[in-house]
């Protein structure tokens, strides 16, 4: 039985507590008609992106009355906090309108090119080449862009209910998978590449070209099942996306870019990517007919979500790491998916690579199990509450079922899982 200590234990129980949390966010919905008096608590329990901050507070309330305030302090400075921000930063920047007007394009050039339906290759691309951009503009940008595009084309025209769920759960999982072509991009991979010596010709050989297949097969048979929904609902995208259109600056844009291409080279060090974002803020302002509203709002609620994650997390290694130690490696690959989807997969994924003296088929079990997960649920990676924020507005109450996404995102996480072990 593994040691731990009391706070490690209060840690793990809140940590168990958030995650039932996540899946009870309806409930405090409903309190809040049943209770208009305490509305406004109820509806901050019920949005999934405060669950994980609002228990990371009371662990640290916790820790400050047990160890001491000078050790609850001391753990919360000694959490890294750099992915939370730079989620925040890039989220923001990839929904710009110049950004975002520039991915449409190039997807509706595409789509012309292809032997299918407009409406239809436009719903292809969003689910199949954008995650696989992931892996040169990060996951989180890629998850953003998609999401948007996702929202503004086909959710906003009123997609079945079925639809949507399948639509999320194979955006989730192709984001996951799909940022592992190179080693930067992908949270998951990024916290082992260094330590394993892992580079670009490394993944794509043994993880990219798998995840590629698995990407085109899961947008293709979701596209191809609901081919008469999305080609009903793309022909009116493509006549409104085209009239509405309004033309950006070229300069504006490039500028766009350039910020967009900053933030990911410095991914690493909050200290320059946030400077580039002060500035990337002025420059909106000084072009503010070029803009439209920044999503300021739901980058602090996704960054919130995730740094209440980074904290929780912090002290889960005491029954994470003997978990991974000591089993074969194929157990291990079903183990590393099936505890993606409660706890987040870089933090597996590094747990792991603490572990001394481990064979190359352990290293690749347990970071292809973590990216295989990694649509299960919204905690499972990290780009996915930047999807949850932007998507969930278009479903039936504002809301994403938990387990609706889970049960979505079972057969694209099978074809994964299949890619992974078979190919």
């Amino acid at each position: 039985m593994p040691n731990f200590t009391v706070p490690e234990l209060i840690a793990a129980i809140l940590f168990g507590i958030a995650i039932v949390h996540t899946f009870s966010t309806k409930f405090f919905s409903r309190l809040a008609h049943l209770q208009p008096r305490h509305a406004g608590l109820w509806h901050l329990l019920g949005e999934v992106e405060v669950v994980f901050g609002f228990w990371a507070f009371v662990l640290i309330v916790a820790l400050f009355f047990i160890s001491g305030r000078d050790s609850a302090v001391d753990y919360l400075q000694g959490r890294n906090f750099t992915e939370p921000m730079f989620v925040f930063v890039i989220m923001v920047i990839a929904a710009s309108r110049p950004i975002l007007s520039l991915v449409l394009d190039g997807v509706q050039s595409l789509a012309r090119l292809m032997p299918f339906q407009r409406g239809v290759a436009m719903y292809f691309l969003c689910l199949a080449l954008i995650p696989l951009l992931g892996s040169f503009i990060t996951e989180p940008a890629a998850m953003t862009i998609a999401a948007l595009l996702l929202r503004d084309a086909f959710y906003s025209r009123g997609l079945s209910t079925r639809l949507q769920y399948s639509t999320i759960g194979v955006l989730f999982v192709n984001v996951s998978i799909g940022g592992t072509l190179t080693h930067f991009a992908a949270p998951p991979v990024l916290m082992v590449a260094a330590t394993w010596q892992w580079d670009t010709p490394f993944m794509f050989a043994h993880f990219g070209w798998k995840a590629a297949t698995a990407v085109l097969i899961n947008a293709g048979v979701v596209a191809w099942l609901f081919r008469h929904e999305i080609a009903s609902k793309g022909q009116a995208v493509a006549g409104a996306a085209a009239e509405g259109a309004i033309p950006s600056s070229k300069t504006v844009t490039a500028m766009h870019i350039l910020f967009l291409v900053g933030v990911v080279v410095f991914a690493h060090h909050a200290a320059v990517f946030m400077g580039l974002f002060l500035f990337f803020l002025g420059y909106t302002e000084a072009y503010k007919k070029y803009q439209d509203r920044l999503i300021l709002r739901e980058g602090l609620l996704v960054a919130f979500f995730l740094a209440g994650l980074v904290t929780l997390g912090g002290l889960q290694q005491w029954w994470l790491q003997p978990v991974l130690s000591d089993i074969d490696s194929t157990v291990l690959y079903f183990v590393a998916t099936a505890l993606t989807a409660v706890t987040d997969n870089a933090a597996l994924t590094y747990l792991g690579s603490l572990v001394q003296g481990v064979t190359p088929e352990f290293k690749y079990a347990l970071v292809a199990g973590a990216v295989t997960g990694g649509g299960l649920t919204v905690i499972a990676n990290a780009p996915n509450p930047a999807g949850f924020s932007i998507l969930k507005g278009s479903f039936r109450d504002e809301a994403i079922s938990p387990l609706g996404l889970f049960l979505a995102a079972l057969p694209p996480t099978c074809v994964a899982i299949l890619a992974f072990q078979v190919l």
